[in-house]
């Protein structure tokens, strides 16, 4: 793949090389990627896609809500949607959303259209399209439950629709990943209500989420899954972990005070901090209480070597 970068296609949206991520994601932290590409319209992505060398990895990024980039940058093209791709529409009972829509702005949509079903998305940070991909939900509802349809473009450039039923949903996973395709636009099914009853409903998840998480801290949302028949924030608060700093390489990272499944950038944290954190945490969940914590936020790109003393809750925290 030596030199791939130099026979790149020729775009109408815009390319960077060595382009840095951390500004593309909650967390603030991550190395460069290999390429940036933010194209202008489907279009100019199909081609892009049709003409890249097969063998170049190739990543999708939305708002990076739920996405911890390690410091060694991340290789091949990642893709950002733009404006282009953030079109949102209603119709009866329809609502149709660009993979770059913000799920609360899909909710708020729906709600003044007086279509219900669709409020717990208030209360999920992202894109529609991580929305899709990760089958994203709280507070009892997920995507799967009111998703009709996506459109999908594979690594070929062409694109086809996925039914409810083609997508198999599970919980924090469906069949499009990365390398697959990238979720251009989905459709959802909701159901005729009064517009304020609506309205209230999100109101109420706005002020639940606000009270319960740190959503104006730089954060990857929740950090891992819940572990059937257990909450994951109980088992790391169980174990001690709740506000408790951990360095690598940087100032430190932290699992926030008000919510114990948030891993959090409180200050300038590097993605060695933020990962190793979680790392132990799991090790520390499954020594004492022998249950395997598995990650929830999607960590991507290259490691750099860091020298880490210690595991467990007592080094390496100040």
């Amino acid at each position: 793949m030596s030199g791939w970068r130099d026979r790149l296609p020729a775009v109408a949206g815009r390319i960077a090389l060595d382009a840095p991520l951390a500004p593309y994601t909650w967390l603030r932290v991550g190395g460069p990627a290999d390429v940036l590409f933010l194209p202008r319209d489907e279009a100019d992505l199909a081609q892009f896609l049709k003409v890249l060398d097969p063998g170049v990895p190739v990543m999708t990024l939305g708002v990076g809500s739920n996405t911890l980039v390690r410091d060694g940058g991340v290789e091949g093209v990642v893709i950002r949607l733009g404006r282009a791709f953030a079109e949102i529409a209603t119709d009866g009972q329809t609502v149709s959303a660009g993979a770059a829509a913000l799920d609360a702005q899909v909710s708020k949509a729906a709600g003044e259209a007086g279509i219900s079903g669709l409020e717990f998305y208030t209360g999920v940070p992202g894109t529609i399209g991580g929305a899709v991909v990760m089958n994203a939900g709280c507070y009892g509802q997920e995507t799967k439950d009111v998703l009709a349809s996506a459109r999908v473009m594979g690594r070929d450039g062409e694109v086809r629709t996925w039914s409810n039923a083609d997508l198999h949903f599970r919980y924090r996973h469906s069949d499009v990943q990365d390398g697959d395709g990238i979720v251009l636009r989905a459709t959802y099914e909701g159901r005729p209500d009064d517009p304020a009853a609506v309205k209230a409903r999100m109101a109420e998840i706005t002020a639940r989420r606000e009270t319960s998480q740190p959503i104006r801290e730089k954060t990857g949302g929740s950090t891992f899954r819940n572990p059937e028949g257990h909450s994951a924030w109980k088992l790391v608060d169980e174990t001690g972990w709740r506000g408790k700093l951990h360095k690598v390489s940087g100032e430190g990272a932290m699992f926030s005070p008000q919510h114990a499944n948030f891993l959090i950038n409180p200050g300038e944290a590097t993605a060695a901090d933020l990962e190793g954190l979680g790392e132990t945490v799991r090790a520390d969940v499954r020594s004492k209480l022998g249950v395997e914590l598995n990650w929830e936020v999607k960590r991507v790109g290259r490691s750099l070597a860091y020298s880490v003393a210690g595991e467990g809750p007592d080094s390496p925290i100040r």
